[in-house]
């Protein structure tokens, strides 16, 4: 055995001896930014300059004018999150504008998104900032090549299918 010359690790072998080391260590936590901004800072940014961070298609889609469809939306999400408890998840806001650009103002809401034949559940997360609602809320359901069944190849042709 090694000794590490540390009373507290007196006996211990040099991999043990990290070990009771990196759990003296607090964990730190990576904080989102965005473009070089943190959370904080995009909240209290006016609309126009976080307008400018945005990639080319949604500073177009911005520029153009922001519909009442959408304005509606962001009302009911602020809606749902008022007045509620420190841990608590907002009330899901059904919505089929699947074409809504993710801003600040959302993070932390719930969006249920229309899929064309069901409404998917999407919390807001800081990290989907500047994408459409509607690429969380998944259209068709991916293929999953398995095994073949009963009969899917010639040589199981003549085998009852029972």
């Amino acid at each position: 055995m090694v000794s590490c010359g540390n009373s507290d690790f007196d006996g211990l072998t040099i991999r043990q001896a990290d070990q009771g080391a990196q759990v003296n260590r607090k964990r730190t936590f990576r904080t989102f930014k965005f473009r070089g901004y943190e959370l904080e800072k995009l909240l209290e940014m006016p609309m126009d300059n976080f307008i400018g961070l945005l990639r080319s298609r949604q500073r177009r889609r911005f520029s153009r004018g922001i519909k009442t469809r959408i304005h509606t939306l962001l009302k009911k999400l602020k809606a749902a999150k008022k007045d509620l408890a420190y841990g608590e998840k907002p009330e899901p806001v059904k919505t089929h504008l699947r074409d809504t650009i993710i801003i600040p103002e959302m993070i932390g809401s719930i969006v249920g998104v229309y899929n064309g034949k069901q409404y998917i559940n999407v919390e807001i997360k800081p990290e989907m900032v500047g994408y459409y609602v509607g690429e969380f809320s998944i259209t068709y359901k991916p293929v999953m090549h398995g095994k073949p069944g009963i009969g899917a190849t010639h040589s199981s042709r003549f085998i009852p299918l029972k």
